[in-house]
């Protein structure tokens, strides 16, 4: 075995010593690498099948034709990565960052992409379905999905089907939901500040707790509110005369109820008489 490869899993090794590794003909399979930094380095098609890059920084890295079949990228960090032609199949990439990511041609056949985070910019490879994946972005089909706590602060969701999602204490602080259907989704106690909410279908969710402060809702809908007890709508934006009346016709108990959080009843954010 490649003496680098035996004592990765207890020995802090830099990108250039990976690197050279790669020069001198060594494959990086099974390595442990869990955490390392590697962002920026050209690694074009290197081995890397089976290799443990848990929580790695891979932004920016080339890694176009690279071997990462089976490898566990779970967490991994791939920013503004070149993955093009990369083989990722049976991979692990649940809750990688694949942003900007360039992926064309990549092989992604048994790939596990449960809840990796992409954008506009991401190159998916050509009739890949990356929208019924699992992985969360524009127009990503989640209608149902488990996303109980999940960190989206600034996500691209615009135009995401969300429909009856668990997003109980999701950050989406920032967040672009712009279109996006939300219709009977779990909302409780998520945090809402300042995301972009215009057009998006809010009928029948769940808001108790929520905190909205500063989010925008122009043209969304509000309706047929399962319970908004102790949400904080202050400062939103765009909510019209008639949905801000609906909300402040709900139940006493629901406006009366203080977010322990923003230390705010639902009533006042509201501004409701």
């Amino acid at each position: 075995m490649n003496p680098l490869v035996a004592r990765l899993s207890f020995t802090s090794f830099s990108a250039d010593d990976i690197q050279t590794a790669l020069r001198n003909g060594n494959s990086l399979n099974n390595a442990n690498l869990e955490g390392i930094d590697l962002s920026g380095t050209d690694l074009e098609s290197a081995v890397l099948s089976g290799a443990i890059l848990i929580g790695a920084n891979l932004s920016t890295t080339n890694l176009s034709s690279a071997n990462l079949q089976g490898a566990d990228l779970r967490r991994a960090d791939l920013r503004s990565s070149n993955l093009k032609g990369a083989d990722l199949q049976d991979s692990y990439l649940y809750r990688a960052v694949l942003t900007g990511c360039n992926l064309s041609d990549a092989k992604l056949e048994g790939a596990k992409l449960q809840l990796a985070l992409y954008d506009s910019q991401t190159i998916w490879p050509e009739g890949f379905d990356y929208r019924n994946s699992g992985a969360v972005g524009p127009r990503a089909n989640l209608a149902g999905a488990y996303l109980n706590t999940a960190d989206l602060r600034g996500a691209d969701l615009q135009g995401a089907n969300l429909r009856g999602a668990y997003l109980s204490g999701a950050d989406l602080t920032g967040a672009n939901l712009e279109g996006a259907a939300l219709s009977g989704a779990n909302l409780q106690r998520v945090s809402l500040v300042g995301a972009y909410l215009r057009n998006a279908r809010l009928i029948g969710v769940e808001l108790q707790f929520a905190d909205l402060r500063g989010a925008d809702l122009t043209g969304a809908s509000l309706e047929q509110i399962q319970n908004l007890e102790g949400a904080d709508f202050s400062e939103v934006q765009g909510l019209s005369d008639g949905e801000r009346a609906y909300l402040c016709g709900r139940p006493r108990k629901e406006l009366g109820t203080w977010n322990p959080y923003t230390r705010s009843n639902t009533a006042q954010s509201l501004g409701c008489l």
